[in-house]
């Protein structure tokens, strides 16, 4: 016992020196206590366990730093191919995506044009039967019946651009589906 304590010691006391050469620290101690070679010995096979433990580490840290590496520049090769890829496969839908758009802007037109028409003949028709209310009107009965077969004319006129502009709206309702389906 007296023996372990003297060896720490002298290592405490060592400690506070200049480093010595290990061998030399471990010669002095075995002179004095052969028993403690068990212990270095010990010491040295953990120790030499843990160095290939941290060579194997860093190996491993490498191998996998230099995986990484390789798995990005390969991610960004595949995001590359994958977006060519992309605007190859999105020009094919262009040419019914430019069709629809046509057809829905002339579409869009076309009432328009259909609406403006109608808002015509609804102030012809306004005006023609506040002619025909007036009092003041010196038409004779053939004029008035004239008048009236005009403004049957018009109402008939009126029901088929109003027929016609619900089905110009459900076709553009139908056209703005079809293009949102096929918007890639």
């Amino acid at each position: 016992m007296w023996q372990t304590v003297l060896i720490v010691l002298l290592l405490f006391g060592m400690a506070g020196c200049a480093p010595a050469n290990r061998e030399e620290l471990a010669k002095q101690v075995l002179a004095i206590d052969p028993e403690f070679n068990a212990v270095l010995e010990k010491y040295r096979d953990l120790s030499s366990r843990i160095e290939t433990y941290q060579r194997e580490l860093a190996l491993k840290r490498s191998t996998t730093e230099r995986a990484i590496a390789q798995m990005r520049k390969d991610l960004a090769v595949t995001a590359a191919s994958v977006r060519a890829k992309t605007a190859e496969v999105k020009k094919r839908m262009e040419p019914d995506q430019k069709r629809l758009q046509l057809a829905l802007s002339m579409s869009s037109e076309e009432l328009q044009a259909k609406r403006l028409q109608r808002a015509s003949l609804g102030r012809s028709i306004a005006q023609l039967k506040k002619a025909l209310t007036s009092k003041d009107a010196t038409w004779t009965d053939q004029e008035r019946a004239r008048q009236q077969a005009q403004l049957d004319e018009m109402l008939r006129d009126t029901a088929r651009f109003d027929k016609e502009m619900q089905v110009l709206k459900e076709h553009l309702r139908i056209l703005k589906i079809k293009l949102l389906l096929i918007k890639l």
